[in-house]
């Protein structure tokens, strides 16, 4: 079993947009962030596409993780994820393509099969509504083609992109990328932060699905999970509010941007929508630096993971900081 200290700590980063503030505030907030995981021994920096979502301003995620990429030395910058069946696999390949070869060695390619978003906004980015994700191995199959090398004949070749080995990775709430991801042999993230209930069976059906292959001789899951670390319990409670509030306003069916962080939630909140919010965040991490450290080894301890993916939704950005600098403290990867 891995210890704290032995497994690799990533971001998912979703680019917040908080109250009074506008999209280029978010970029800069991101980018700060990123310098200083990059600075702190944080393995990767991941962000996700979404569409049509107030509080998120990731939507255009390649264009975001050359930003990240550009502005960073060490820590590799990838997608968590690409919506695939969002996008024509050729265009995916080519972007990806464009930046490993600006950054060599430092994409990594996570690939979703939801759309991000509602099925209005789906139909918006010119989306057949009568996909059901089914389709997703056959999209999967056809950008993995792009990235290899170009075979006499081809007609269609993605430049830059083809003869490439960027790391491609599943992700998944459920159990059919768990799924797919062992049966081709790939590393699988699993998003705890949402979806709780499903991560032991989904990382027990990868394991056991998996097949070895050209990239993985061994499985390799990476768990996402929702932190919010501060001084005290009741002070990260409090920071948490502001996820809460996401959240909530979703089950509503009324997102909106990231508000402040708010005393009692019981305020805003009936019973129905508390256990509705809870159900999704039950598995989240708030608290001093030792609850949040006594959690990440519980979590570490129940899934076997092979490396852990914190988000933070925080509304303050110097209180966001300080929530990953207590995170990277805990696994003792900070540097400075």
């Amino acid at each position: 079993m891995n210890k704290l200290s032995e497994t690799p700590v990533s971001v998912l980063d979703l680019s917040p947009l908080v109250e009074g503030a506008t999209p280029a505030d978010s970029y800069r907030c991101t980018l700060d962030l990123a310098r200083h995981a990059d600075r702190w021994g944080y393995n990767r920096y991941w962000l996700a596409e979404h569409h049509n979502i107030p509080g998120v301003a990731s939507s255009a995620t390649a264009v975001l993780i050359g930003h990240v990429a550009g502005g960073t030395e060490r820590i590799r910058v990838g997608s968590g994820g690409i919506m695939l069946p969002n996008h024509a696999p050729l265009v995916v390949a080519e972007q990806f393509g464009t930046l490993e070869s600006l950054y060599p060695g430092r994409i990594d390619l996570g690939l979703g099969r939801a759309p991000g978003t509602d099925q209005v906004t789906a139909h918006a980015l010119r989306r057949d509504l009568n996909q059901t994700g089914d389709e997703f191995p056959q999209l999967l199959a056809e950008l993995r083609a792009y990235f290899r090398p170009a075979v006499p004949g081809q007609r269609v070749r993605a430049i830059p992109g083809e003869g490439m080995d960027i790391p491609i990775w599943l992700l998944g709430s459920g159990g059919f990328s768990a799924q797919l991801a062992g049966q081709l042999g790939l590393p699988f993230s699993f998003a705890r932060q949402f979806s709780p209930a499903n991560t032991l069976p989904a990382l027990d059906l990868y394991r056991r699905a998996f097949r070895p292959s050209e990239v993985l001789s061994q499985p390799y899951a990476m768990v996402g999970i929702n932190v919010v670390a501060a001084a005290t319990d009741e002070e990260a409670r409090r920071l948490f509010t502001s996820h809460q509030q996401s959240f909530l306003n979703l089950v509503r069916g009324h997102p909106m941007r990231i508000a402040p962080p708010v005393e009692d939630m019981d305020q805003l909140w009936s019973e129905r929508e508390r256990a509705a919010v809870e159900s999704q965040l039950r598995g989240s991490i708030v608290g001093s630096p030792e609850t949040v450290r006594s959690g990440l080894e519980a979590l570490l301890e129940d899934t076997a993971a092979d490396e852990i993916m914190v988000s933070g939704m925080v509304f303050d950005h110097a209180a966001r900081l300080r929530s990953y600098e207590i995170v990277a403290d805990a696994f003792g990867n900070l540097r400075s």
